[in-house]
Parts: C-alpha cells; sequence; structure tokens
C-alpha cells in the first residue's frame, strides 16, 4: 500500500492542496471547524507530511549541526546533552557530527550549512582558521564551545582554562609535593596551551620550575596515558605528582602506577581535567577541575538561537565557573 500523499488528504477532506498546507503550517487564516476536520483526515489516512521539503520552503530546516573531534572522548556527551535540550525545547533536531580532528572533515559539515541545509553550527574544536571562521560566521550562525579559534570573530563559550589548571597546581603543591610531572598533549588547541602556561606559572612562582623531563605528552586517549605516566616514572627520580590534562590519561596514569605497585596518593598524587562521569568511579576516585558540561551545552546552544533569530548584532564571549573536585587520588580519606 502505498503511503498518503497531501492531495489524499486534500481530496477526502474537500478542501484544496492549499487549505491543506496552512493547516500544517498553523496558518491562522484556516477556520477552527476546518483545520479539526483536515486534521482528523491526516490521523485517518496516516499521512506523513514532509517536513524537511516544508521547511526549505521556508528557509529554514530546524536543525542544528554539532561538530566535536570524536565521540569516543565521554567529555561531550553531558555538552550535547545540554545543546539538545535546549534545542529540542525550541523546535530543533541536533546532527552529531565526528570531524576526527580534520579539517576536511570539518569543511564537509559546513558544507550542509553553506547549501542552507542546517540553519547553524556548533564547533567544539574548531580545526579551520579563525579567519575562514570569521568569513562563514558573516553569513551563517556560528558558535564555539569548549575550544576556539582565538581572534575569530564568532560567538564563544568556555571556562578560563589558565586558571583552573592554577588552581590544580596550588592544590599539588599545598600537598608539599615539588617534584610534579605533567601529561599534556602535542595539540594546538588553546585549551591545552592555557592549562599547560597556568599550570608552569604557579610551579615558577613556588621556585619549582618545570624540568623538560616531567613533561610527557599523550593524545588524550586512555592507553596515551598510561604510556606517559610510565615514562614519567622511568625517570631516576620520579615525580611525587602528576597532572594530566584530561581526565581520560589521568586514568590511564592510575593504572600505570597500579601495575608498578605505586600506592596512590601515599607514593604518588595524581590531578585529572574535566570530571567525566569515570572520574567519580575509578579507584582511587580521581581529583580532577570540573567543567560546567551541560551548562556549557546549554549555554552555546542559546548562543546560537539568538544568533539565528538575529538577536545578537555582535560575537559575543561566555566564560563559565570552574570548580577544583578533591577526592581520593590527592588526599587520602
Amino acid at each position: 500500500m502505498s503511503a498518503s500523499t497531501i492531495q489524499d488528504v486534500a481530496k477526502a477532506s474537500g478542501v484544496s492542496v492549499a487549505t491543506v498546507s496552512r493547516v500544517l503550517n498553523n496558518s491562522a487564516t484556516v477556520a477552527e471547524a476546518t483545520r479539526e476536520m483536515v486534521l482528523n483526515t491526516i490521523k485517518q489516512l496516516d499521512y506523513q507530511p514532509n517536513l524537511l521539503g516544508r521547511n526549505l520552503r521556508r528557509t529554514e530546516t530546524r536543525l542544528i549541526l554539532a561538530l566535536l573531534p570524536t565521540i569516543a572522548n565521554p567529555f561531550y556527551s553531558r555538552i550535547v546533552k545540554g545543546i539538545e535540550d535546549v534545542a529540542h525545547k525550541n523546535g530543533y533536531n541536533v546532527m552529531l557530527c565526528n570531524t576526527d580532528s580534520t579539517k576536511e572533515r570539518e569543511q564537509l559539515y559546513l558544507g550542509l550549512l553553506k547549501n542552507r541545509l542546517a540553519d547553524g553550527v556548533i564547533l567544539m574544536a574548531p580545526r579551520i582558521e579563525g579567519e575562514e571562521l570569521t568569513a562563514i560566521s558573516a553569513d551563517f550562525p556560528v558558535v564555539q564551545c569548549c575550544e576556539y579559534k582565538e581572534g575569530a570573530k564568532v560567538s564563544l563559550v568556555r571556562i578560563d582554562n589558565y586558571a583552573a589548571a592554577r588552581k590544580a597546581a596550588k592544590h599539588l603543591i599545598s600537598l608539599g609535593h615539588k617534584k610534579i610531572g605533567i601529561i599534556s598533549s602535542h595539540s594546538d588547541f588553546l585549551s591545552i596551551l592555557r592549562r599547560e602556561e597556568g599550570f608552569r606559572s604557579v610551579l615558577e612562582e613556588a621556585g619549582l620550575p618545570l624540568e623538560d623531563q616531567y613533561l610527557a605528552y599523550g593524545d588524550y586517549s586512555f592507553k596515551s596515558g598510561h604510556r606517559s605516566a610510565l615514562a614519567l616514572l622511568a625517570l631516576k627520580e620520579q615525580p611525587t605528582a602528576i597532572f594530566a590534562i584530561s581526565d581520560v590519561m589521568a586514568i590511564g596514569a592510575l593504572r600505570a602506577l597500579r601495575e608498578k605497585g605505586l600506592k596512590v596518593p601515599d607514593d604518588v598524587a595524581v590531578v585529572g581535567f574535566d570530571n567525566i562521569s569515570f572520574s567519580s568511579m575509578c579507584d582511587p576516585m580521581l581529583t580532577t577541575v570540573s567543567q560546567p558540561k551541560y551548562d556549557l551545552g546549554c549555554t552555546a546552544m542559546d548562543l546560537l538561537l539568538k544568533t539565528i533569530q538575529g538577536e545578537l548584532k555582535e560575537p559575543l564571549e561566555i566564560v563559565l565557573e570552574n570548580e577544583l573536585v578533591i577526592r581520593e587520588s590527592t588526599i587520602r580519606s
């Protein structure tokens, strides 16, 4: 049996196709009795309107693109939840786009926006250059969330990564640690650079400048955190504390310490960053900098809606609060 068409609905209702279309678009020009009759016919015929076609004719798709570097990192799940909750509340759907942190994949998805197959985009880790991003935002609704391109004239919601990392460093120094290792990343993301700079600044203020041997690099993965921690533990003078710029790598470091028979935090303390759900599930529970992930997503979507609706005349930057959550990996309960 073939699917019902708008013509079938019009014929069965005894009205024109234009009237059915006005009912579907909630037009106030349709009499209430006619509206109810058409809606009943739609239900009886199980007619499914072509929402994409309708929205394109109205120059909107009610679709938002959310570009993230990888769906494997649990950090993004709460951000996406925030984006979706606000989007759905306002009648929009969200399409998740995994860019693999490549410009090519990112530009492919941005092509959907340029071809007006989406109403706006939220970028969580933009790889294209700031000038190109600025140019795109001049014509289309764009918001940056968490990661960002410095100097790009695009709305942004983030935390102060520099100040957040300083909290972590001050905590470890207050516990008496003097040999502190850092597991960072070779990524050029500004958040990573600011975290490393913030942590280093506190060490320098305390007269404990970071030696190159105490700096290891991972790629945000559990395995790289494990590998980097083993490299730090292989040093003649092992660090008594490790700061990892992401929780996933910090949890990898905890695994390495356990394999080496070291106790956390008695032998080596560990601090992560992000406060993903697993940070409170591991043993010992991980001390970490908590980002307001859900609020980041909600705020980013709010900014995008204001941009779509023309309420923002200039890009807006919003910096949300962060918190150091102290758990067993630095202080034994």
